[in-house]
C-alpha cells in the first residue's frame, strides 16, 4: 500500500526536527529519520495500531515512535499521514483528514 503524506503532517516533521535541531543537530536529524522508518512499515501493515481514542474511527489510526503519535488514515488505496504530534499535545476536536 502506498504511504502519502499530508501537508500538515510534512509541517509538523519540519516542526518537529527544527525543535530538536537547536539543542542537537545529530538528534534531530535521527529523530526525523525513526518516524520516517516507522511510517515506512504502514506500506506493509496499513492498518497498524490503534483507532485514535479521541476520533473515535477505525480509519484514523495512530502509531506511537518516541513520544510522538503518528496519525494516520486508512483508504483502499493509501495509508495518509495527517499529522506527527508529541504526546503532551491536545489533538484538533475535529479529525484531520486526507479524503
Amino acid at each position: 500500500m502506498k504511504v502519502e503524506w499530508t501537508k500538515t503532517a510534512l509541517l509538523d516533521l519540519d516542526s518537529i526536527r527544527d525543535r530538536i535541531f537547536s539543542s542537537s543537530p545529530v538528534y534531530a536529524k535521527i529523530t526525523v529519520e525513526i518516524i520516517l522508518d516507522r511510517c515506512g512499515q504502514l506500506e506493509a501493515f496499513p492498518m497498524s495500531g490503534s483507532a485514535v481514542p479521541e476520533y473515535g474511527r477505525e480509519d484514523i489510526r495512530e502509531i506511537f515512535e518516541y513520544s510522538y503519535r503518528i496519525i494516520h488514515q486508512t483508504t483502499k488505496e493509501s495509508v495518509f499521514i495527517l499529522s506527527v504530534l508529541h504526546a503532551s499535545n491536545p489533538l484538533p476536536q475535529k479529525p484531520p483528514t486526507a479524503v
